[in-house]
């Protein structure tokens, strides 16, 4: 199917299996709604991993292998598409860079191979070989044909900022450490990651490994922005500790929001996104611990819920935030998808890339970061052009930073 396009920009769905090493009979299918500027100039990626189910049918195996034996080109996970729930494209447009959010399907647990808890590194994986594709081969699900691979290209730099919601957020944080750091940090934790891409036919064509690509072909992390982030203990996938101990380490904008009233984010998770109390372990400090360089920051929107950011309305996210499960904020109202959390949320995509030069990461040192644009417009109560309030912290900013 050749690209939609509506207003100067494309819409692409691309869609492939996945090997996460070679020699690993792990494998996964991934599939990526994408949007690009029709010049096929965008300055940087935004990629975006979709948080809370992955993949609804519990036939997906058995209907993978007979799609393939057929030679049908099926619907890549039947039907789901990842960019109903977080479409902020109008916040790209003005920089002319690209959107994308992905999903797959991974073994989370033997029986329930498509929905997400979160503790699974091999999804940030996923979410790094995602952008790294679509840098190489551009918005098209043919790899094998580099003239037609040519033609959908829109990439004019590797620059990508890793972004998710949910369990999506937690998974974004290792995306964002790069190449070298997945592979380094998976072969200590039995997780290797060099993957090789395949097309959905029964006698597949595959690509080279991934570390063969060349620099200039994978993706190059330039920020993150983690929307109420969710993680799990999970001693079967390893965990993401390592990932956030690295990313106190890395020069990048590094971005938290969590919600006032978000219990899944803030007392399910394990750890919890963030706590006000220093002696508690959260996501949070695990980036940026006590006196580090750290360039994480973290924002608390007042009367915030879990799913306030989304741009559908979702059953299953929406338990999250049910009186039933959530007692953060009994008798408040919480903010609602397709509601002034989520136009908040457009509105934060478009200052964060705003930050960047054209082609080009972050330029400035951590200093410049926490005096940047973008955190002069957050750091304050009602951000501009926006229509909810954030939480002040105990020394009195509307951002918080070690």
């Amino acid at each position: 199917m050749e690209p939609i396009i509506i207003n100067d920009y494309c819409f692409k769905r691309v869609y492939f299996w996945m090997q996460y090493a070679s020699g690993d009979l792990n494998f996964t299918e991934i599939a990526i709604d994408v949007y690009y500027p029709k010049n096929r100039q965008a300055n940087g990626l935004v990629m975006f991993s979709h948080g809370f189910l992955i993949g609804p049918d519990l036939l997906y195996f058995p209907k993978r292998l007979l799609a393939g034996i057929f030679d049908k080109e099926k619907e890549p996970l039947f039907d789901n598409y990842p960019s109903n729930y977080y479409n902020y494209t109008s916040a790209i447009v003005e920089k002319n860079w690209a959107m994308a959010f992905v999903t797959s399907t991974h073994e989370q647990s033997q029986f329930i191979p498509t929905t997400d808890f979160g503790g699974n590194p091999r999804v940030g994986q996923e979410a790094f070989m995602a952008a790294s594709y679509l840098i190489c081969f551009g918005a098209t699900s043919t790899f094998y044909d580099a003239n037609r691979s040519k033609l959908f290209q829109f990439m004019n730099s590797n620059n990508v900022i890793f972004a998710g919601h949910s369990v999506g957020g937690a998974h974004a944080q290792a995306a964002a450490t790069g190449f070298d750091n997945l592979q380094a940090i998976g072969e200590k934790t039995n997780k290797r990651f060099d993957p090789i891409v395949y097309d959905r036919i029964i006698f597949p064509r595959a690509t080279g490994k991934l570390s063969t690509w060349g620099g200039e072909s994978r993706a190059n992390p330039v920020g993150l922005v983690q929307l109420s982030p969710v993680d799990m203990n999970n001693p079967l996938f390893s965990g993401m500790e390592p990932y956030r101990q690295k990313l106190a380490t890395i020069p990048i904008p590094n971005l938290m929001i969590v919600g006032q009233c978000d219990c899944a984010s803030l007392d399910s998770s394990q750890p919890p996104a963030w706590s006000s109390d220093p002696s508690v372990v959260t996501e949070y400090s695990q980036m940026a611990p006590v006196g580090s360089d750290s360039w994480a920051v973290v924002a608390n929107v007042e009367n915030g819920s879990h799913c306030g950011y989304l741009t559908a309305p979702s059953s299953l996210c929406s338990l999250a935030d049910s009186d039933s499960q959530c007692k953060r904020c009994p008798g408040k109202e919480t903010y609602q998808p397709v509601g002034k959390e989520t136009e908040f949320t457009a509105k934060l995509f478009k200052e964060f890339t705003d930050i960047y030069p054209a082609n080009s990461g972050f330029t400035g040192t951590r200093q410049d970061w926490l005096g940047s644009s973008f955190l002069k417009w957050i750091n304050r109560q009602n951000p501009i052009d926006t229509s909810i309030n954030l939480v002040q912290f105990s020394g009195g900013e509307y951002v918080y930073h070690v």
